[in-house]
C-alpha cells in the first residue's frame, strides 16, 4: 500500500501518529441520508485522499452568494496582503478574538499559511466581525486542499453560505453570544447532572458554557475534531451541539464525586477535552452525541433567535474592550449580593434558580413584585403586583421551613381571558422546584399516551409528583412545549396549559403531562 500523499503543509511523522492511513475507498452515494449515516460511521475518516474528495464535494455544494471570493482572488491579493512579512510573525485578524491557531499536526509552513489565509479572508469579509471557530476551520482544511488558494475558497464558501437553515459558522458576537446562551438553554434540559455539578462549583456557570465552541475548535484532538467536522459538513451547526453536550455529559461521569484539578473549571474542562482520549474514542464521543433526543434544527434557531433578541434589548452587540468585565460575568452581575433581597431565599440560592431559567431572561436582574410581609395574603392583591410582567419567579416558604416554587413564563393577566372561571394558560417552559429539604427541579414532560393531551380535569396539586409514565417525542410537524412558541409568533396544535389562577387558589400544573 502506497503512503498517503500528504501535501507540503503537513508533518508526516506527527500525522501517521494521529489519523493512521488505511488507503483509498470509493464513496459513488449521492442521498443525503446514506451520507449521513457514512459521515457517522467515519466510512471516509482512515482515508486521508477519500476525506480530500468529500470535502471538495460537500464544500463545493454549499449554496453561496452570487458573489464568493474563490482560488483565484486569493492569489491576486496575497501578495499584497502578506508583503514581505514572513508568515510566522502575521498578526491575526481581530475577528479571531485572540485564538490561536491550532497546530493539527501542520509544520511551520502549514501553521503560517494558516494565518495567511485568515488575513485575506478578513480582507474579503469586512462583515465578519468575530469568528473565533475559524482558525481551527482554516487549520482543517489546509490538510485537504492542494494549495492555500483551494484552502481559501473552502472557506470562503462556507462564510458565505446564503442558506438561512443551513447555518454553519457564527460571525458576529451577537450570534456568537446568542449561541452560548442557547447552549446554556440546551444544558439545562439535557445535562441535569452535569448542570448541578456547574452550578456547584463555578461562580458563574454562563461563563463556563460561553467556553463551549472552544472545546470543539481548538481543545478536541486532531482524530476527534475531523471526525466532528465530517458529520457537520453533512448535518450542519446543530451536530455542534450534539458533541459538546456529549464532552459535558463525560467530564461529568468522570469527574464527579472528585476534586476538581484547580479552582477554574473552565481550565478542567478544556484540560479534559485536550486529553479526552483518555476517556472515551472518538466513536464512543459521537455514539454519546448521537443518543442525546434533541430539539428539531428549527427549534433550535427560533430559540437561538429569542436569545439573540433579548441579547438586543439589553444593548449587547458587540464585544466590548472598554470595559474589564466580560458580559457574561454581567449575567452573573443580575443577582448579586448588593442588588437582591428576599426573606425566603440568599444570594446563592437565586443564582441556582436564575441559572435554570432560559438563558434570554437570566440576562435580567430579578425585581421583587409582591412579598406576603409587604403586601399581605390576598391573591388579588398578589394579581394586581404581578400583572403586566413576565416571566415570574414565584417562592413559597412553609411553616415547616420547606421552600419550593415555580418558573412561570406567562403573565398572570391571561387568567382575565376566561371570564371569570378558572383556565389554564402559560407554555412548556415553566417547571417548578424545591430548594428546602433539598434542591431539585421539575420540569413537565409529556405523557406517552396521546390521547391524553386533550384537555381534562386536573386534580390540582401544590406537591410535583413523583413520575409515573415514560417519555415520548412530540410529533414531527409540532413544536416542542418546552419553547413558548407564542413568544416566537408562530401556530402551534401543542396546548399551553401549565398555570391557572382563580379568587381562591394557584394551581401550577398540565393536563397532559407529568412533573419529573
Amino acid at each position: 500500500m502506497h503512503p498517503p500523499a500528504y501535501n507540503c503543509f503537513v508533518d508526516r511523522d506527527k500525522m501517521d501518529s494521529a489519523i493512521p492511513d488505511l488507503g483509498p475507498k470509493e464513496l459513488s452515494c449521492t442521498e443525503l441520508q446514506e451520507l449521513k449515516q457514512l459521515a457517522r460511521q467515519g466510512y471516509w475518516a482512515r482515508s486521508y485522499a477519500l476525506r480530500g474528495q468529500v470535502y471538495q464535494r460537500l464544500i463545493r455544494d454549499i449554496p453561496c452568494r452570487t458573489v464568493t471570493p474563490d482560488a483565484s482572488v486569493y492569489r491576486d491579493i496575497v501578495g499584497k496582503i502578506v508583503g514581505k512579512h514572513s508568515s510566522a510573525s502575521l498578526p491575526l485578524p481581530e475577528f479571531v478574538d485572540n485564538t490561536q491557531v491550532p497546530s493539527y499536526c501542520l509544520n511551520s509552513k502549514g501553521e503560517g499559511a494558516v494565518r495567511k489565509i485568515l488575513l485575506c479572508i478578513s480582507n474579503q469579509f469586512p462583515d465578519v466581525s468575530f469568528c473565533p471557530a475559524l482558525p481551527a476551520v482554516v487549520a482543517l482544511l489546509l490538510h485537504y486542499s492542494a494549495d492555500e488558494a483551494e484552502c481559501f475558497e473552502k472557506a470562503c464558501r462556507i462564510l458565505a453560505c446564503n442558506d438561512s437553515s443551513r447555518k454553519l459558522v457564527d460571525q458576529s458576537f451577537l450570534a456568537f453570544e446568542s449561541s452560548c446562551m442557547t447552549f446554556g438553554d440546551l444544558v439545562n434540559k439535557y445535562c441535569q447532572a452535569a448542570h448541578k455539578l456547574m452550578v456547584a462549583v463555578s461562580e458563574d456557570v454562563l461563563q463556563v458554557y460561553s467556553d463551549w465552541q472552544r472545546w470543539l475548535f481548538g481543545e478536541l484532538p486532531l482524530s476527534y475534531f475531523a471526525r466532528v467536522f465530517d458529520v457537520f459538513l453533512v448535518e450542519g451547526y446543530k451536530v455542534l451541539y450534539r458533541v459538546a453536550l456529549a464532552i459535558l455529559k463525560f467530564f461529568h461521569k468522570v469527574r464527579a464525586g472528585q476534586p476538581l484539578e484547580s479552582d477554574n473549571v473552565k481550565q478542567d474542562i478544556r484540560a479534559f477535552v485536550r486529553d479526552i482520549a483518555k476517556t472515551v474514542s472518538p466513536e464512543k464521543l459521537l455514539e454519546k452525541a448521537f443518543a442525546i433526543r434533541l430539539f428539531s434544527r428549527k427549534e433550535i434557531q427560533l430559540l437561538q433567535m429569542a436569545n439573540e433578541k433579548a441579547l438586543k434589548q439589553k444593548g449587547i452587540t458587540v464585544k466590548q474592550k472598554s470595559v474589564s468585565l466580560s458580559k457574561r460575568q454581567f449575567v452573573h452581575l443580575a443577582v448579586h449580593a448588593d442588588n437582591f433581597h428576599s426573606e425566603i431565599v440568599g444570594v446563592k440560592e437565586m443564582r441556582d434558580i436564575w441559572s435554570w431559567v432560559p438563558e434570554r431572561f437570566a440576562l435580567c436582574q430579578p425585581l421583587l413584585l409582591f412579598s406576603s410581609l409587604q403586601h399581605g395574603y390576598s391573591l388579588t392583591r398578589f394579581y394586581f403586583q404581578c400583572e403586566g410582567r413576565e416571566p415570574t419567579v414565584l417562592l413559597i416558604k412553609t411553616t415547616q421551613k420547606e421552600v419550593c416554587g415555580a418558573y412561570l413564563s406567562t403573565d398572570w393577566s391571561e387568567r382575565n381571558k376566561f371570564g371569570g372561571k378558572l383556565g389554564f394558560f402559560g407554555t412548556g417552559e415553566c417547571f417548578v422546584f424545591r430548594l428546602q429539604p433539598e434542591v431539585q427541579r421539575y420540569e413537565w414532560v409529556v405523557i406517552k399516551h396521546p390521547e391524553l393531551t386533550k384537555p381534562a380535569p386536573l386534580e390540582p396539586t401544590t406537591v410535583p409528583p413523583s413520575p409515573s409514565h415514560s417519555v415520548s417525542s412530540e410529533p414531527a410537524d409540532r413544536l416542542s412545549p418546552f419553547l413558548a412558541t407564542r413568544h416566537f409568533n408562530l401556530p402551534s396544535k401543542t396546548e399551553s396549559l401549565f398555570m391557572a389562577g382563580g379568587s381562591d387558589c394557584l394551581i401550577i400544573g398540565h393536563v397532559a403531562g407529568d412533573w419529573r
